[in-house]
C-alpha cells in the first residue's frame, strides 16, 4: 500500500485533544548496540561507522492498564538467526546486546508476561528480539510481513527472516483495511485504542509491512512520533538536503530500503509531521537521543520520556 506525500504546506493539522483525552506514557527500553555503515544510509557520506542503539519502547495508556510495547530489538543468541543474516550482517553491522527487552522491563518494575501487546515495526534481525520471555502477549504486525514469515527460515534456508520471529496462535497482522484513517501528512493509519491516544502508521518503503507510532504525549496537545526503521539517521528527517544512500562508498549499489522512492516519501512525510507544533520522534537506531538520554538518565523504563512542551 504506497501513498504519496502532501506536502509541507498542505499538512494537516493533528487532531486536537478531546475533553479528558487520553494519551500515551512512552519508556525506551534498551535492546542492543549496532553499528551501522553511514555510507550505506546517507548519500555521499564516506564508510565509517556510527555507534547506535536499537531502541524499544513500552507505552502506557494514561487512563487504563493498556499497554504495549513497540519492537523488541536484537536477539541475544546470535546463532538463532538465518544463516543468510548471520552471514551478511556480522561483519557489515556487528552488534551486542548488553541488555535485551525482556531485561529492559524487568529492570524497569514490568513482567514480561504480563505484557499485553508487542507491535513489531519490522521483521529485520534487530528489531524481532526474543518473543519467548512475552508469554502472553498478541503480536502486531504489518499485513505485509505475513509473506516474509510464511517464506522464512529454515522452510527457505535462504531467507533473512526468521519463521519464528512471532508467536503464529498469536500474532495479529494488520490488513489494508485496517489502515482505514488519516493523521497529519499519513494517509493510511491505525487508530490502535480508538481514542485518538496512538495510531499504528503504514510506512511501506523500507521493507513489506514496515509500520510505524505516532503517540499523544499528553492531553493538551503533545505528540511523538516512534519511527523504527523509516529513517537511519535522523539528519535524513531533519536535514532536506539529505538524500537515502543508494551507493555505497565504494561506489557498489546498496540501498537500505527495499522500495527507495517510497521511502524517500515515507521520509518526507515524517519531516512534514515533525514541522507540525509539538511533535517530537524517535527512530530505532537514534544515536543523538540515546546518548543524551544516558546522560539525563531519565528517558528509559521506569523513567519516562517528557513530552514537548
Amino acid at each position: 500500500m504506497a501513498h504519496t506525500l502532501k506536502t509541507s504546506e498542505a499538512t494537516p493539522a493533528l487532531p486536537e485533544p478531546a475533553s479528558s483525552q487520553a494519551y500515551m506514557h512512552i519508556s525506551a527500553l534498551q535492546a542492543g548496540i549496532i553499528k551501522l555503515p553511514l555510507d550505506l544510509i546517507i548519500q555521499g557520506e564516506p564508510r565509517t561507522y556510527q555507534l547506535c542503539p536499537s531502541l524499544s519502547f513500552y507505552l502506557k495508556h494514561s487512563h487504563s492498564e493498556r499497554h504495549f510495547i513497540f519492537d523488541l530489538g536484537i536477539r541475544r543468541d546470535w546463532e538463532s538467526y538465518p544463516p543468510e543474516t548471520k552471514k551478511h550482517y556480522a561483519t557489515l553491522m556487528p552488534c551486542e546486546v548488553p541488555q535485551s527487552v525482556a531485561e529492559s522491563c524487568e529492570k524497569g518494575g514490568i513482567n514480561p508476561a504480563d505484557v499485553e501487546r508487542v507491535v513489531i515495526s519490522h521483521l529485520h534481525f534487530d528489531h524481532i528480539g526474543d518473543s519467548a520471555p512475552f508469554t502472553k502477549a498478541s503480536f502486531i504486525l504489518g499485513g505485509d510481513g505475513k509473506t516474509s514469515l510464511d517464506d522464512g527460515y529454515p522452510g527457505n534456508p535462504l531467507s533473512h527472516t526468521l519463521a519464528s520471529s512471532t508467536p503464529r496462535d498469536r500474532t495479529v497482522f494488520l490488513t489494508a483495511e485496517d489502515f482505514n484513517t488519516s493523521i497529519g501528512p499519513f494517509p493510511h493509519a491505525v487508530d490502535f485504542f480508538g481514542d485518538g491516544s496512538v495510531y499504528i502508521i503504514n510506512t511501506p518503503g523500507h521493507c513489506a509491512g514496515h509500520i510505524t507510532v505516532l503517540a499523544r504525549t499528553s492531553a493538551d496537545g503533545a505528540w511523538m512520533y516512534l519511527g523504527g526503521d523509516v529513517a537511519h539517521d535522523r539528519r535524513l528527517i531533519t536535514d532536506p538536503a539529505a538524500r537515502v544512500g543508494l551507493t555505497a562508498a565504494s561506489g557498489s549499489p546498496y540501498c537500505m530500503h527495499r522500495d527507495p522512492v517510497q521511502a524517500t516519501t515515507d521520509i518526507a512525510c515524517v519531516r512534514a509531521l515533525v514541522q507540525l507544533p509539538r511533535v517530537e520522534f524517535i527512530i530505532a537506531h537514534d544515536w543523538k537521543f540515546y546518548e543524551e538520554s544516558l546522560s539525563l538518565g531519565r528517558a528509559f523504563l521506569p523513567g519516562r520520556i517528557v513530552p514537548k512542551v
